[in-house]
């Protein structure tokens, strides 16, 4: 089967079909489908600037030539894919989510590009049944920490690379690292009670943390020439403190932690986060500390 053959992710209606999402993933398709996708593609533009040094990173680790041909895994609203297409003149790029809003949005952007090489499937990267060989080039943004399994996931994604393809991702290090939520999260904690993000062994934002664990999955699915290094580069969080309180008090966790607590505690939330966020204010708006790993492999 080629590429864009499965005519049941082709829609933007729903959920994906129960057949396109592994089991354990459920989960998270049902929110990239619902508000949180919505939001972040309400929020598209925020979001790509949020990643605006770490995202040339990606791509030059990627090495991707004029005839690539590239997956991108979880593209979101298709940002990476685009930046791929730039690459990959004379070649292809296939973005492939869980999201229907997402992708519609990167769609959209991509009709509005001029980049006809580059086009979007919905579906689960897990389980997704990819041309075996189908790609020189296989991209991730923070795309692959939310696997419930994977050791198929990344068995599946070596399938879909031709031998000596090159794989290349970001993901985030420890929570503790990352000042971009330690930050907000410290100042919030007095008020409301915050959401578990580091569940050892469950997927989530953080689960392959651990270097070590990266390595081990990427050996035993296929690749070799390992490498693992640390990237910590800031986050462009928004304008001043008031753009980044609206923006992350509006994402649909926020709202429903915000509605469980008091009035007074909504406010001194509110003040908490402004004030420690006015700490980190410079002359290109607020930014906050990050650390992931980069990520780069080849499948034997």
């Amino acid at each position: 089967m080629g590429q864009g053959d499965d005519q049941r992710v082709a829609g933007d209606d729903g959920t994906p079909p129960p057949d396109e999402i592994a089991a354990g993933n459920a989960e998270q398709a049902e929110a990239w489908n619902g508000d949180d996708g919505r939001y972040w593609v309400q929020h598209r533009e925020k979001q790509e600037a949020r990643y605006r040094w770490l995202t040339p990173r990606l791509m030059a680790a990627a090495g991707i030539r004029a005839d690539s041909r590239v997956l991108d895994i979880g593209c979101g609203s298709g940002g990476t894919s685009l930046e791929a297409a730039r690459a990959a003149a004379a070649g292809s790029v296939l973005g492939v989510d869980v999201s229907a809003p997402m992708l519609a949005e990167a769609r959209k952007q991509a009709a509005g590009s001029g980049l006809p090489q580059v086009t979007f499937e919905r579906g689960d990267a897990q389980v997704h049944r990819f041309e075996d060989g189908a790609f020189d080039v296989a991209i991730s943004r923070f795309g692959v920490m939310f696997f419930a399994d994977p050791e198929a996931a990344f068995g599946n994604i070596a399938r879909a690379l031709r031998p000596g393809g090159q794989l290349a991702f970001l993901c985030w290090r420890s929570l503790r690292d990352n000042a971009y939520l330690t930050v907000p999260m410290g100042a919030i904690a007095p008020y409301v009670q915050l959401p578990e993000l580091e569940v050892p062994g469950a997927p989530g934002p953080f689960s392959l943390a651990d270097a070590d664990r990266i390595k081990k999955l990427l050996d035993g699915a296929g690749f070799d020439e390992i490498t693992i290094g640390a990237v910590d580069k800031p986050l462009w969080m928004g304008t001043d403190p008031d753009d980044v309180v609206a923006y992350q008090l509006g994402m649909p966790g926020s709202r429903a932690m915000l509605a469980e607590a008091s009035a007074e505690a909504r406010a001194k939330t509110v003040t908490a986060l402004r004030d420690a966020l006015a700490e980190y204010q410079g002359p290109d708006g607020v930014t906050l500390g990050s650390a992931a790993w980069l990520v780069t492999a080849r499948r034997r």
